[in-house]
Order: C-alpha cells, then sequence, then structure tokens
C-alpha cells in the first residue's frame, strides 16, 4: 500500500505541475501583455479561489511525493509522537485546507453551474480555458482527494485548530475579494455583484459554514475509511497501558 501511495502521489503532483504550468503560461485573456498578475484585470488569477486551491492542491502533493521518497509517512499503528516534522505538515494541511477547500471547490462551482454558469463561470472563459484544464480545476480535484484519504492515512489534528485554520483561510480570501470590489470596482464572482448587500452576508456566511461542515466532512471519512486499523490501535493501547498498571499494582 506504501508503495502505491507514493506512486499516486508523485504521480498526482506531476499532473498537477504540468496543468498549473500550463495554466500559468498559456493561459490568458487575450490583452497585450497579459500575465498571472493581469488577467482579467486587478489581483489576476490571484483572486479567484479556483487558482488559489490549484496551487494549493500542487503544493500539497508535492509534500506528499516527498513524504512517500523519504518515508516519513505511517499509518493509525505509528506512535504519533514519532511522526517527522513533515508528516505532521502534510497531515494538517490535508485535512485543514487541501481536503475542504478542494471539496469546497468542486461542490459550490458545480452547484451554482447547474443553476447559471454565467454566475461563476461565464461562457466568455471557455474561449481561454480549455475542456480539460476547466475539469482539472473543478472536477477531478475531488476523485483524487478521496483516493488520496483511501491510501493515505492522516493523522486528525484538534478539530479546535483545523476549523480556526480553515476559517482563518477564509476570512482572508473574503477580506480580499471584498478589498477587489472595494479597490477596483470588480466583483470577482458575478453572483456576488447580483445580490443585495444583506444576501451577500447570507450568503458569505453559508459558504463559511459549508467550509466548516466540509472540515468535518473529512474527519468523518478518514475515521471511516481506516477505522479497523483506528480499532486495531486503540485495542492494542488499552491492552498495553493495562498491563503497564498491573506491573505498577505489584
Amino acid at each position: 500500500m506504501a508503495v502505491v501511495a507514493g506512486v499516486f502521489s508523485v504521480c498526482m503532483f506531476v499532473m498537477y505541475l504540468c496543468s498549473i504550468t500550463y495554466n500559468i503560461f498559456t493561459i490568458t485573456d487575450g490583452t497585450p501583455n497579459s500575465t498571472v498578475f493581469t488577467f482579467r484585470g486587478y489581483g489576476g488569477k490571484f483572486k479567484y479561489l479556483t487558482f488559489l486551491n490549484f496551487l494549493l492542491q500542487t503544493f500539497y502533493y508535492g509534500l506528499c511525493a516527498v513524504t512517500a521518497i523519504v518515508g516519513s509517512t505511517g499509518g493509525p499503528s505509528r506512535d504519533p509522537r514519532k511522526r517527522s516534522a513533515l508528516q505532521k505538515f502534510r497531515d494538517f494541511l490535508h485535512n485543514t485546507l487541501a481536503f475542504p477547500v478542494g471539496t469546497f471547490v468542486v461542490v459550490t462551482f458545480w452547484a451554482i453551474y447547474a443553476v447559471d454558469r454565467e454566475l461563476v463561470f461565464p461562457k466568455a472563459l471557455d474561449q481561454f480555458i480549455p475542456p480539460w484544464l476547466n475539469h482539472v480545476m473543478h472536477t477531478f480535484i475531488l476523485p483524487i482527494l478521496l483516493l488520496d484519504k483511501y491510501l493515505n492515512y492522516h493523522h486528525l489534528p484538534k478539530r479546535r485548530n483545523g476549523i480556526l485554520g480553515l476559517l482563518l483561510f477564509g476570512v482572508i480570501y473574503l477580506i480580499w475579494i471584498l478589498w477587489i470590489a472595494y479597490h477596483a470596482n470588480v466583483w470577482v464572482y458575478p453572483i456576488l455583484k447580483v445580490l443585495e448587500t444583506h444576501q451577500r452576508v447570507i450568503f458569505l456566511s453559508f459558504l463559511l459554514m459549508l467550509f466548516v461542515s466540509l472540515y468535518l466532512l473529512g474527519e468523518g471519512l478518514t475515521r471511516f475509511l481506516w477505522r479497523k486499523e483506528l480499532g486495531a490501535n486503540l485495542a492494542a493501547r488499552n491492552t498495553k497501558s493495562s498491563k503497564s498498571n498491573k506491573k505498577k499494582s505489584r
């Protein structure tokens, strides 16, 4: 399983790296001297959560690949105190950002797209972004993350720390797009433009709650997929603790 997981991580990193390189250097808005920093105005591609998530997933799978290559990984049976700093960072990044943000992008994109694509991915973008890249950014992310959860065990951080880390990311991104709306008079997502102020507040609050829900979903999936190993590990620790207590009582 470790070899398969390692090969999977390397392949996903290469796929994401090639895709994002194509995105950065090939996808333009048709204007002269268009770059990743100027794409469709102020903020460039960095104003889109899809692109930020693209960077996040590329970095994450690169980290997974390195972790697998140096052998710094392990399942639930491994003593958490013996995990390397690299594995701890990988697991925290997966639970706090990679899974919930990646899932959020897929779910919200296709949900809004099904209602009215002009609200999230205007047809005008079809001339810039080929279908295969659109699916890499908005579709393939979720099944890849689910397969990653199945192949790699990610030690869960304290729920409070994980949720706070995710919400911090969400709030920072909201401040960023609101600043763009104020400074450049541009709403990154057309759906925010058509909503009234109170509707925006409700909508954005709902999205933050969705962030938290997806974090809890990821946590639950990890516990479900690795329930046998976690159960065996807990039983082993209880047995060891029981033996230790008996020795002390003597």
